[in-house]
């Protein structure tokens, strides 16, 4: 795991790496310090940029130059995602040595997208009916996302991970073994060991045809979706991966699966789907399963970031993994 870096020595990696792009910088300002660091910059032509220093442990950098490539075909398919600016000799990332170590960091220059978040949107929606023009509009751009992916062909030297039955339920899934938490209860960890069991049976059995397994964003849930006016923009392609469209559809519900939302979310979400890009009642009826899967992937990557963490999180997430794995006969 890499080390946790203060203010000041992003700063200074942030200031170090914007001397590979020719531009001149009248304001560097630290937006967020979460996975990745972001900054915003302004530069003297009136132009923002997103600045990511990107944490070291996750992405080489053939794969974060592989997610500039599917970014700039997303764009060329007309969908809204920020594209980035390249360094004065051509490249993708800037890396950047970590000051007082021997550590580096790829720093990363992409457009800046004003507007809100749709979750922030829709917490303000006044009714059912607006939050089901909401996730209509998410299934919308997550099927025009897949139409462009299932039919891309895909760079002989493209390199991103598989969240297929291996990375999901492998024996070192993507986000982490989720059945090794110190929280689990004896029962509650028998309970998810079938539970991973039966899954990967399922996925393995269930293949990677039918159009349902492509490039995914893997992170489509609403704060990662900006609403400027009537133009809705993809942002943060950090976890985009091989994976099935289900999954991505999983994600984006997650956070609403409280009645009487989930409901009408679902509904909403797919029948905006379905008017950019077919999807089947088999497709479908696995849903329920591919909801676990996120609950156990979140399992994993919370054992992995032990700081967020927060109250009754975990436990309430194992309990509610069971509760799905009852239902679904695991």
């Amino acid at each position: 795991m890499a080390q946790a870096l203060d203010q000041a020595t992003l700063q200074a990696i942030a200031e170090r790496g914007l001397d590979e792009w020719d531009i001149r910088t009248v304001q560097l300002e630290l937006i967020s310090i979460s996975e990745n660091t972001v900054f915003r910059v302004d530069t003297d032509a009136s132009e923002t940029y997103a600045l990511r220093i990107h944490r070291s442990d996750y992405h080489t950098l053939a794969e974060l130059n592989s997610e500039q490539q599917w970014t700039a075909a997303l764009k060329q398919a007309g969908i809204g995602v920020p594209l980035p600016r390249l360094t004065r000799d051509g490249r993708g990332y800037a890396t950047v040595p970590v000051p007082g170590s021997a550590e580096t960091r790829h720093v990363g220059l992409v457009e800046w997208f004003e507007g809100a978040t749709l979750s922030s949107i829709i917490a303000q929606a006044p009714d059912m009916e607006a939050l089901a023009l909401h996730f209509n509009q998410l299934g919308r751009i997550a099927a025009k996302i897949h139409n462009q992916a299932v039919g891309w062909q895909i760079p002989d030297n493209f390199q991103r991970h598989a969240f297929d039955a291996d990375g999901f339920m492998g024996e070192t899934p993507f986000w982490g073994p989720f059945w090794i938490l110190p929280e689990l209860k004896a029962a509650e960890r028998e309970h998810i060991l079938n539970a991973r069991r039966a899954i990967h049976r399922v996925l393995s059995d269930y293949g990677k045809g039918g159009g349902t397994y492509s490039l995914i964003h893997a992170d489509l849930h609403p704060d990662n979706l900006l609403v400027n006016d009537d133009q809705l923009h993809v942002i943060d392609f950090d976890d985009a991966g091989f994976g099935w469209h289900q999954y991505e559809i999983a994600v984006a519900l997650d956070a609403y699966r409280k009645p009487p939302h989930f409901k009408v979310a679902r509904d909403a979400l797919i029948a905006g789907y379905r008017s950019e890009r077919s999807l089947s009642e088999a497709a479908i009826e696995l849903l329920p399963m591919f909801l676990l899967i996120r609950s156990l992937a979140l399992l994993g990557w919370l054992h992995a970031r032990p700081e967020h963490n927060k109250g009754n999180r975990v436990r309430n997430l194992i309990q509610s993994a069971c509760r799905q794995a009852e239902a679904l006969g695991m």
